[in-house]
């Protein structure tokens, strides 16, 4: 449908149109003959109309036709009554109130269209009109449907359609006839705003919007409900009320500025156009095709409609874009100033007629309930008889009663609440407080407190109390609400009242509250709480009413001027409440915990009210909290206090919050003149004085409005910063205050000690965070600040303790995740924002918080008027009638806002006017708001704060707070500290990145340096280290899958990581990168690793390598389906199997995964059955693959060898096709083609042939047709699995005769051989041929049992009469054995002999035999004795085998006959008796070889004798310690096998082994002097005992037996100094000894029993022994003399002996002994006090004290002090070791034991300059010189000699103090005669 406009028609826009438009003026729509000329259908000849489709309602499809919506007969009949009823009738109406509801202007769209440059005269209303039906007029007269630009300032003008009483128009329309570029400067839009217009605003679009039709349908319904009589119908259709019956709407006429281009109002006629001259009464712009013109999309709309689009523009005009700057705009139509009058017309009783009526009807009722109240008084006092109202007391006196008060304090709350309390009758005010005063006196003399000693009679007695304390408690409320009402009438305040109500108070508290609190419901006082927990709701009911009360008087203290008893009464009652110990349990209460935390809140809300009214009293209320956090419960009841967003914190943490919160708001100290005892209600405020912050006096201000702010901005901003700077300060004070009592607190306690500092510490940061990014607990920003900038001081310090670096690196971990997860939540926020909130001020916040990011948002902006300073200040203000305790927070907020802005200003080195103004009337303003909280909301007002706008806004304030700027110095110290020296804080810092990776993994990205420390740390020399580092890995790999590929050879390193919690951690991080990823090369990496974990010394590590193979291999594929997918996935696998085979070397292992895996004890056997049977089936499909290049496309070679594995493990996944396609590949074997593929081939017939029957005898004779010409020139191990087929064919087809007359010609050979050797003798061609022949002999005599054919040998060998082939065979080949025979033939034979006695062990019990075999070993020939072994190897580990399954067929058939058939012989089997008398012969040779070097041939005597442990074939202590010994070696293989057995042997005959350990110490010290070429006892890099493993096996006893073998260990190195053997370099005694102590000082301890007992014997060992070395010393080698002693100062008796040559005259061998004594004892000393540091023992004690250590710690772990490490003692004891080199040498180390024996070096005096030397201990305080005389024990710092080890007659010696030079800035110790320290002393107490 076109509309009828002047100008250009919906046709060609030409003149002649625009003329025949003018001159026709239509006043209707077009009908379809005139809209015909300008449509397509002109070039229809003959046009039909049919051809026009019915119009439609609504976009979709199908839509209801328009003539069906209505009939026409209704609307006819309509019609008829608009215009012959003189009065409308009901139907009528309704039908005009339904289509008037359709045409609501919500309920259509409106149309918006754009203005052109041409105009003409407004058409008539009246002829819009003419010719409408009467009901379609009488709609269009009655609708009133207004329309208006949406410029904001131009008022809506109403009327109902074509009639307005005048045009409505801008003073300036006449000017715009013409489109005028406006100027961008003008522009009120922000450039955000412009940004984010779609560019969709462009096009050219006119969108036609149609109701729906569901409202089209409700009209019909109605207009058909309305009509009682169907009219005729009429020919032709009309157009329905609700489309063409009603006109377009009217819009009025306004000025609108869209920049860049001006879009002309749109005037709708529908009348004839006017006269030109008529343009400034009425402007009709049409719409031409100009770039500059083009209709705009209205924005909003989301209804669906019909969309008519126009041709797009086709021009580029500049001017409709603009240049946008980096920076968002401050909105500026956010906050608007409040006009004067909005709150001038205020009155007493309130601000409006509503709020003056309720006022009214509120004290009416308080009126007339007074009056029947003393009404009620009277009556009772004149008949003497209470009432409803009123209590008739003792002496005639009354009170209200508990009903009474209840109302009464109703009625006050709502007077005082609508300010008319002040009109109430003070008489009556008065009379009510009498009344109060009664019941407060009566409850005076009641004794109320709970005991605990009480009976069911006194709990009774004491409920009986109740009322009268409930009522007392309730006029104490009703007293004090009047004085909270703000009367200046002094007689109301009586301080009587106020004292009994405090008393009252306080004797509930104490008499009730705590004690109820403090009862449970065990011990002794279970029958009391049994006893009240009958009367829970009374006892309820009195703690809500002291709960009010307690509230009530803080109202009242904000009041009036209130007593210091008053307050600090209060203020004790409320730290008794707030840390008050509340029961762990409901059913341990005798009331809801909850009614204890109501108490607990109201307590910390009295704290607070304290806390900002007496500033005097701040310090003393923060001591009495901190001192008292020891109080707080730690477990689930510790969080109780909720806040806004659901979570919970700790009381204790909202009060220290609100304390600081407090302390930046606006102290006014001057009580009398703001609140007296009258409670002034008025404060003035005069202009010319504004009072400031300072206590007493009042602070004039030059700045008295913003203008003036403006131009004096640098006056505003210091009188600004002299308001706030005190305020934040005082804040920032008693923050700190708070955060260096607690952290200070927490570094002298820990976790888990006595005191809870350490645990409340972390709770306090827990919450802390927890209120960091919420507006409510600005505070917690701040006590977070002080505490980062406390531990990382902690974390940077040289001399902080490894404890106090973990805790504050834990902490910054937590801090650093809070700030990450803040800024991850910021980013998401602004990024997303909700279509509610995406306004001004949320595209504003959205900017600024992208800026704030980068931290490059600029200053003005984050402390803009308008800002998110303003936006949370708004939303605070808006809740805080909802919570009043809001207060603190807003004023912390202004503070912190004040300080910012000063700072900011401050920042600013240039002048910009503008910007400067700007701060200076913020400064204006932000002083007015500190000194009034109300200004702000008075003065301005703002838009709607959303909750998510607010945590935006703060959350921006916060990015830029110092704490969230320190997050990259927190992350550096964190990224610092995993490079750290300790292993404990570098472990630690991992955890805590950790944490932080939580929250922001963004940190990962790029080059970042967090990967390669972690990955450094990987690799760290503490195992804990190593374990932090691969979960960190983990969690890396999780957050960013693309460094997998990264990190994957990393966690693969870690399968052979010497920690096996390492080792597990990393098997399962694989699993899951092996699961994620499909690399073939990684999966191959990471299978390969595993499965080499299969062999892991640890049980737990291997059991769970065949777990995860079992995981990645097999289990995936347990479904069983057979999908194209599947098999698909099938081949990937199989390939990937190949190539993990092939390049690594795990053959020998996977087949031992398959046989678990597919063994009877496994659960998914039958599953995993079927799986390998699909991936055998699929390797064969490979077998006849080509070599490639690609190592991903396997070879047949590869493939068969994988098959190979499989045949191993299990035989039944083969088929007898699968072995048919294997044929083939034998027909080469006897070439050297490719001995690999001929090789696996046979190793699968070997395996697989047995299941075979001889059904397939074609088959098996065809095999060996091909097997039996290569016998003679395959290799060796070929050969075994040949002669193994043929076996096995051989005994399928029951025929062995060609075996036989193989062996019978070998043997033939063979002696012949020996015939012509005693001619001559063996060359290198005959010596081969010997080899061979004694081979095939050998390996068929190992496989084949050929005494069936002993006829056929019997023709061979005339002479031989034997009754075994496998005799004679060893009787033809042993005669090659002898020592005359050639070392290549010895060997040969030796080897066919070995061969042949697997198979037939009665062999080896030949005397032949073992003859044989003893001479070689007597030769110690090492080829030779490997032949023997070889053969003991393969007999034992088969009977080993073959007794394991006799066990299995034994439990499985569980017969009792069969169990006692295989206990007749040890081990079930018939060849035990020859295995031990074999063992028997050759042990002592077997265990020389395993003991005689670290080689292969020492290895395979290891495997013999755990194969004779594991068969139990000798006595324990026979072999015990001879792997005892070799679990020091230094070949790993021999060393895990030695260990495994000697734990074996350990757990089954404890008692056996443990007598040997003494000897294989000995064993071991020998071996590593004289094998290893090591005599030390400990490897470096890191220190490791070498007696590790063994203290590894012993963690299996008891303390009690490793506490008696570390005795035993300390005792070996007891010694006689005459007797010292000091023949070599270094005495044997003395690496002994080394050897020992070295141990000691590595070993790990398990307890700190042991700890201490080996410490004790290293000291007894030294006083003990080193007092005889020492008195020899001094006799022999310095001579000194008793009468020397007596005429000499002690100081000087060393010194002078030194100067005597003495030591030159003394004998060398003798001073040799006395080195080597000191040496050993000096050895020991070192290691002692290694051990005391390492264990934070102290070093100021020799002997240890039983009853120091209690018992009960005496059975825990000791804990290593970290910064000890053992380089120091290793180099001391390698420094000691060095003293024999020279005479000097020797005296020196003789002088220094002396020393040590008398001086004790950590007692003297140290130099200035040592005193702070960290490795040393420092002197004792009170052994100090001002203090010798004193005392008793000023001789500590000398050790004498025990007196029962001084030789009878001996020298009395005395102390030679005089040894040490005399230390500077101290005098030396004099006292001779004082009293010896006890040899016994105290052992200090250490950090355990």
């Amino acid at each position: 449908m076109a509309h009828p406009r002047p100008g250009p028609q919906n046709g060609p826009n030409d003149d002649r149109n625009s003329q025949a438009g003018q001159q026709s003026g239509f006043g209707r729509p077009f009908n379809l003959s005139e809209a015909l000329p300008y449509t397509p259908f002109t070039s229809v000849v003959p046009f039909d109309s049919s051809v026009l489709p019915a119009p439609s309602i609504g976009s979709a499809s199908p839509a209801p036709s328009v003539n069906d919506l209505i009939s026409t007969q209704d609307f006819d009949a309509l019609n008829h009554e608009a215009q012959v009823q003189g009065s409308h009738s009901k139907r009528l109406q309704q039908t005009l109130n339904q289509v008037q509801h359709l045409l609501k202007q919500g309920n259509i769209t409106e149309f918006k269209f754009k203005t052109g440059p041409k105009a003409t005269a407004a058409t008539s209303t009246s002829r819009a009109a003419a010719g409408l039906a009467p009901f379609s007029k009488m709609v269009f007269e009655s609708t009133s449907i207004p329309f208006r630009y949406p410029t904001p300032d131009t008022p809506t003008s109403t009327s109902p359609n074509g009639h307005q009483a005048a045009p409505t128009r801008t003073p300036n329309l006449a000017k715009q006839s013409a489109p005028v570029p406006q100027k961008s400067g003008k522009v009120k839009q922000s450039p955000t705003q412009k940004v984010r217009q779609p560019h969709g605003s462009n096009l050219a679009r006119v969108e036609v919007h149609l109701p729906t039709k569901s409202q089209l349908e409700k009209a019909s319904s109605a207009f058909r409900a309305s009509v009682n009589a169907s009219a005729s119908a009429s020919p032709a259709p009309r157009a329905s009320p609700s489309t063409g019956g009603t006109p377009a709407p009217v819009p009025q006429v306004e000025n609108e500025i869209h920049p860049p281009k001006t879009d002309r109002p749109v005037k709708s006629a529908l009348a004839s156009p006017q006269p030109a001259e008529d343009l400034e009464e009425a402007i009709v712009v049409t719409p031409v095709k100009s770039a500059s013109q083009v209709p705009q999309v209205p924005q909003g709309s989301q209804r669906s409609g019909i969309a008519i689009e126009l041709p797009a523009t086709k021009f580029f005009d500049k001017t409709e874009f603009m240049v946008v700057p980096d920076e968002p705009d401050e909105p500026v139509n956010l906050s608007r100033k409040r006009k004067r009058g909005e709150f001038d017309g205020e009155d007493a009783y309130g601000e409006s007629l509503a709020l003056r009526q309720r006022a009214d009807a509120a004290f009416h009722d308080l009126r007339l309930f007074l009056q029947s109240v003393f009404e009620a008084e009277d009556y009772a006092l004149r008949h003497q008889v209470g009432n409803d109202l009123i209590i008739l007391m003792a002496d005639n006196k009354t009170t209200l009663t508990s009903v009474g008060q209840t109302k009464v304090q109703t009625l006050l709350g709502k007077t005082i609440s609508l300010n008319c309390f002040q009109s109430a009758p003070l008489d009556d005010l008065l009379r009510l407080q009498r009344l109060c005063e009664v019941a407060l006196k009566y409850v005076e003399p009641l004794e109320i407190k709970i005991e605990g000693s009480w009976e069911l009679a006194d709990v009774e007695q004491w409920i009986q109390l109740l009322p009268s304390l409930e009522i007392a408690i309730k006029a104490a409320r009703t007293s004090l609400r009047m004085m909270c009402g703000g009367r200046e009438d002094k007689q109301l305040y009586s301080e009587g009242t106020i004292e009994q109500s405090l008393n009252l108070f306080k004797r509930v508290v104490d008499g009730i509250v705590i004690p109820i609190a403090e009862l449970r419901s065990t011990g002794n006082t279970a029958d009391l709480f049994k006893h009240l927990t009958a009367y829970k709701k009374k006892i309820v009911s009195l703690f809500s009413d002291c709960q009010k009360l307690f509230s009530l008087m803080s109202t009242l203290m904000s009041k009036i001027d209130t007593s210091d008893t008053f307050t600090n009464t209060l203020e004790f009652a409320s730290s008794q409440l707030i840390f008050i110990e509340t029961a762990h349990a409901e059913r341990e209460s005798v009331i809801d915990t909850q009614k204890f935390d109501g108490l607990r809140l109201a307590a910390m809300d009295m704290l607070s009210q304290i806390f900002l009214l007496n500033p005097s009293q701040r310090q003393g209320i923060l001591n009495d909290i901190l001192t008292s956090l020891e109080k707080l419960p730690l477990g689930k009841r510790a969080r109780t206090f909720k806040l806004i967003d659901g979570s919970s914190i700790q009381p204790v943490s909202a009060l220290i919050m609100r304390l600081v919160q407090t302390s930046a708001g606006k102290v006014d100290d001057s009580k009398g003149s703001n609140r007296s005892t009258i409670a002034q209600s008025t404060e003035e405020n005069p202009e010319d004085s504004v009072e400031g912050p300072s206590a007493g006096k009042a602070i004039t201000f030059s700045i008295r409005d913003e203008g003036h702010g403006a131009a004096q901005h640098s006056t505003a901003i210091q009188e600004l910063n002299s308001v706030a700077s005190p305020l934040m300060d005082t804040a920032v004070r008693n923050a700190s205050y708070v955060v260096q009592f607690i952290v200070n607190r927490a570094l002298k306690s820990t976790k888990s000690g006595d005191t809870p500092y350490r645990n409340l510490l972390d709770l306090f940061v827990e919450d802390f965070t927890s209120c960091l990014d919420n507006p409510d607990w600005p505070a917690a920003e701040l006590l977070l600040r002080l505490l980062t900038t406390m531990v990382r001081q902690l974390v940077e310090g040289d001399k902080t303790g490894v404890p106090a670096k973990n805790m504050a690196l834990e902490l910054l971990g937590i801090i650093g995740a809070s700030i990450s997860k803040l800024r991850g939540h910021v980013r998401k926020t602004a990024n997303s924002l909700d279509a509610k909130d995406a306004d001004d001020l949320g595209m504003f916040l959205s900017d600024l918080a992208a800026s704030a990011l980068e931290l490059n948002s600029r200053p003005e902006h984050m402390v803009a008027w308008t800002g998110p300073y303003r936006a949370t200040l708004e939303y605070l203000q808006n809740r805080f009638t909802e919570d009043p305790h809001l207060a603190s927070a807003i004023s912390f907020i202004i503070s912190d806002w004040a300080t910012k802005v000063c700072n900011g200003y401050d920042l600013f080195l240039d002048d910009f006017d503008e910007r400067d103004q700007e701060f200076g009337r913020l400064a204006y303003r932000l002083r007015e708001m500190i000194l009034d909280r109300h200004w702000l909301s008075s003065e301005f007002s703002f838009k709607e704060v959303s909750p998510s706008q607010a945590k935006l806004s703060y959350s921006i304030m916060l990015l830029r707070s110092p704490l969230c700027e320190s997050f990259s110095a927190i992350l550096n110290i964190l990224l610092g500290s995993m490079a750290s020296d300790q292993p404990t804080v570098r472990s630690k810092s991992l955890k805590s990145i950790n944490q932080v990776l939580e929250t922001d993994p963004s940190i990962l990205d790029g080059d970042s340096v967090v990967i390669q420390l972690i990955l450094k740390c990987s690799n760290d020399s503490s195992t804990q280290v190593r374990d932090s580092a691969l979960g960190l890995i983990g969690k890396c790999i999780g957050m960013r899958p693309a460094l997998e590929e990264r990190m994957t050879a990393t966690v693969v390193e870690r399968f052979i990581d010497t920690g096996p919690g390492v080792r597990k951690r990393a098997m399962k991080l694989a699993k899951d990168i092996y699961l994620r990823n499909n690399n073939k090369a990684v999966r191959s990496a990471i299978a390969n690793g595993i499965l080499h974990r299969v062999q892991d010394p640890e049980e737990s590590v291997r059991d769970l390598a065949r777990q995860v193979i079992e995981e990645v291999w097999f289990s995936p594929f347990h479904d069983g389906e057979n999908s194209a997918v599947s098999q698909i996935s099938l081949a990937d696998h199989v390939a990937l199997m190949v190539q993990t085979v092939k390049q690594g070397s795990v053959s020998n292992v996977l087949d031992k995964v398959l046989q678990a895996l597919l063994g009877s004890e496994s659960k998914a056997a039958q599953a995993s059955l079927e799986v390998c049977t699909k991936l055998v089936a699929s390797m064969f499909d490979l077998v006849d693959n080509p070599d490639s290049d690609d190592p991903s496309v396997p070879s047949g070679r590869d493939a068969l060898q994988v098959l190979m594995i499989f045949a191993k493990a299990e035989a039944s996944l083969f088929t007898f096709e699968q072995l048919r396609l294997l044929k083939p590949h034998i027909t080469s074997i006897g070439s050297s083609e490719d001995l690999a593929v001929s090789r696996a081939v046979v190793v699968i017939y070997r395996r697989v042939l047995p299941q075979l029957s001889s059904a397939h005898a074609p088959f098996l004779a065809d095999v060996r047709k091909e097997l039996v010409p290569a016998i003679t020139k395959v290799t060796r191990a070929l050969l075994d699995d040949i002669v193994a087929c043929l076996w096995i064919i051989s005994t399928l087809l029951e025929t062995s005769e060609q075996l036989a007359r193989l062996v019978s010609s070998s043997l033939t050979a063979i002696q012949k051989m020996r015939l012509m050797s005693q001619k001559e003798p063996f060359n290198e061609h005959k010596t081969r041929q010997f080899e061979r022949y004694t081979l095939i002999v050998g390996m068929i005599g190992k496989h084949c049992d050929l005494d069936s054919n002993l006829q056929l040998f019997k023709a061979n060998f005339p002479k031989w009469t034997g009754t075994s082939v496998s005799k004679l065979m060893v009787d033809v080949i042993i005669p090659f054995a002898a020592p005359s025979q050639p070392l290549e033939v010895r060997k040969a034979a030796l080897d066919a002999v070995g061969l042949v006695c697997q198979a037939s062990p009665r062999n080896y019990d030949s005397a032949n035999v073992y003859t044989v075999f003893q001479q070689v070993f007597d030769e110690q020939n090492p080829v030779l004795e490997s032949m023997i072994m070889r053969s003991f190897k393969e007999f034992l580990f088969t009977e080993e085998k073959r007794s394991e399954q006799a066990v299995k067929a034994t439990s499985v058939n569980g017969s009792k006959s069969e169990k006692k058939r295989e206990l007749t012989v040890i081990g079930g089997t018939s060849f035990d008796d020859v295995a031990s008398a074999t063992t028997q012969r050759f042990l002592k040779e077997i265990i020389r070889i395993a003991t005689a070097t670290q080689d292969d041939h020492a290895f395979l005597a290891v495997e013999i004798l755990a194969s004779i442990n594991r068969q139990g074939l000798v006595h324990p202590k026979e072999t015990g310690v001879t792997f005892i010994t070799l679990e020091t070696s230094s070949n790993g293989r021999i060393s895990e096998l030695a260990y495994l057995e000697h734990k074996a042997l350990h757990g089954k005959h404890e008692t056996v082994v443990e007598r040997e350990y003494v000897k294989a110490l000995q064993a071991s010290f020998a071996y590593q002097r004289d094998i290893a070429k090591d005599p030390r006892g400990a490897t470096t890099n890191p220190f490791v005992p070498k007696l590790h493993m063994m203290m590894d096996v012993l963690q299996i006893s008891k303390s009690k037996n490793r506490q008696r073998f570390l005795e035993k260990l300390c005792k070996q190195i007891e010694f006689e100094v005459n007797k010292l053997d000091t023949s070599e370099e270094i005495p044997p005694h003395v690496q002994y000894t080394r050897f020992i102590v070295e141990n000691l000082a590595f070993v790990e301890y398990i307890t700190i029993k042991e700890l201490h007992s080996t410490v004790s014997m290293l000291e007894k060992l030294v006083t003990s022994i080193g007092a005889t070395v020492a008195q020899a010393i001094e006799s022999e080698l310095f001579q000194v003399r008793m009468d020397t002693l007596d005429s000499m100062p002690s100081a000087d008796v060393l010194g002078e002996a030194q100067q005597q040559p003495s030591h030159l005259q003394i004998d060398l061998t003798r001073l040799r002994q006395l080195t080597s004594a000191s040496m050993i004892l000096l050895a020991v000393w070192e290691v002692r006090t290694h051990l005391r540091r390492l264990y934070g023992m102290g070093t100021t004690s020799r002997r240890e004290s039983k009853g120091k250590t209690q018992g009960k710690d005496l059975s825990k772990a000791p804990t290593k002090v970290p910064s000890v490490t053992g380089d120091k003692v290793w180099e001391e004891i390698s420094n000691i070791m060095t003293s024999l080199t020279s005479r000097e040498r020797m005296v020196q180390t003789c002088k220094a034991f002396v020393e040590l024996m008398n001086v004790d070096k950590e007692f003297l005096v140290q130099d200035d300059d040592e005193d702070m030397n960290g490795d040393e201990p420092s002197t004792p305080g009170n052994d100090d010189d001002d203090d010798e005389h004193d005392q008793p024990s000023a001789g500590r710092g000398r050790k004498r000699k025990a007196l029962g080890n001084t030789p009878a007659g001996g020298k009395k010696k005395r102390a030679r103090s005089s040894s040490q030079p005399r230390k500077r800035g101290r005098p030396r110790k004099q006292s001779m005669e004082a009293n010896q320290q006890d040899a016994d002393g105290e052992l200090d107490d250490g950090d355990w």
